[in-house]
């Protein structure tokens, strides 16, 4: 009697080989983990951070006042307004925002407003730049024109994570590396396959076409995975990357890596299907990483770009990926308190999927 012909056996060979290959590729290591790992070695020893001071301002505070008017004519100052105060007391403990600030009429008259501040020890580095703003402001309003004393400025700080610059571009690279992993990768093997004729001679054994597809998935899946944790580890401990729940946290950004490259690979279908030549599989993958790394958050907040620019951003899947890594790694958020941007992803990848069955060529 005939054994029955094992598909799975087949797919997790088709993998094996797969991922052997991958390993052997200069191209693969050097967009998953050397690009990642090269930015990352960069902006861990700069350590600084950026320039833009987030200040939310009291729900309470008055804000027809010289103060409030002077701070918004400051280029470096970002006043982030109709925030409920729980909302701001959780942004200043993660560093979020870098002070709260509440101006008030004096009853007793003089000085005419009290400001109070409470700053963040999560972003020292900032509210000591806010604090000489806000000492400027507060000379030159007491003292312009003879006018009475204008404000009287009353500071406390509250205890926050110190957020390092690595916290933000470590999750940024991340989310590059497996963009690159999935596009460039996926393209490149599926239209050698096709070239060369290694599919069609698959067609003339038992093998599946969805063993094909998902071996060399699972193979890029794996290989992803372990750059991931590699990129990871090594921001740990050489540059003290914030895993706030340790290993859970690892996980959690492991799941959402899986979820990422899956969505990547999608577009790495369509680029293999469009494609005419190995020529122009670069370009064409180039149109849709690039916008991503420039535009997704990847080394700057996309809150700093210009408003007409910032819903092309948000629009873009690898923005929802490298905002639900940041969240939790640093905000100790789990992945239902990140369903918001999995579902996003999760729409892109049922979009691109169906795009793909439409353009991707077997022969």
């Amino acid at each position: 009697m005939a054994k029955t012909y094992n598909h799975t056996k087949a797919t997790l060979a088709l993998a094996k080989a797969s991922f052997r290959s991958i390993m052997r590729s200069p191209s693969a290591v050097v967009f998953t983990l050397a690009f990642p790992l090269i930015f990352i070695l960069v902006f861990g020893f700069l350590g600084g951070g950026g320039t833009k001071l987030d200040v939310a301002v009291a729900p309470d505070s008055d804000l027809q006042n010289p103060i409030i008017g002077a701070l918004e004519k400051v280029s470096v100052v970002r006043l982030k307004k109709g925030d409920n105060l729980d909302n701001i007391n959780k942004n200043l403990e993660k560093g979020n925002y870098d002070a709260l600030i509440k101006v008030e009429k004096n009853p007793s008259g003089l000085p005419a407003f009290i400001t109070t501040v409470k700053y963040t020890s999560a972003s020292m580095d900032k509210g000591n730049i806010l604090r000489s703003v806000l000492n400027e402001l507060s000379y030159k309003l007491n003292t312009q024109n003879m006018k009475p004393t204008v404000t009287e400025i009353r500071a406390t700080t509250v205890e926050g994570r110190l957020y390092r610059t690595i916290d933000f571009i470590l999750p940024g690279q991340l989310g590059f590396s497996l963009l690159s992993t999935g596009v460039f990768g996926t393209a490149f093997v599926f239209f050698s396959l096709r070239q060369n004729l290694v599919i069609k001679r698959f067609f003339a054994t038992p093998v599946r076409r969805s063993s094909i597809v998902l071996g060399e998935g699972i193979a890029r899946i794996g290989f992803a995975l372990l750059g991931a944790l590699f990129i990871i580890l090594i921001g740990h401990f050489a540059f003290h990357f914030t895993l706030i729940n340790g290993a859970a946290t690892v996980i959690n950004m492991l799941v959402l890596a899986t979820l990422g490259v899956i969505v990547f690979m999608g577009f790495g279908f369509v680029v293999s299907g469009l494609a005419k030549s190995e020529s122009t599989i670069p370009p064409i993958s180039n149109i849709i990483t690039l916008p991503q790394f420039l535009l997704s958050g990847t080394f700057f907040s996309i809150d700093a770009f210009p408003n007409w620019l910032q819903p092309i951003s948000r629009a873009l899947p690898l923005t929802y990926l490298n905002d639900a890594m940041r969240k939790v790694a640093f905000e100790g958020a789990n992945l239902w308190d990140v369903k918001h941007q999995m579902l996003i992803m999760l729409i892109w990848g049922i979009g691109i999927y169906a795009v793909a069955v439409k353009t991707f060529k077997w022969e």
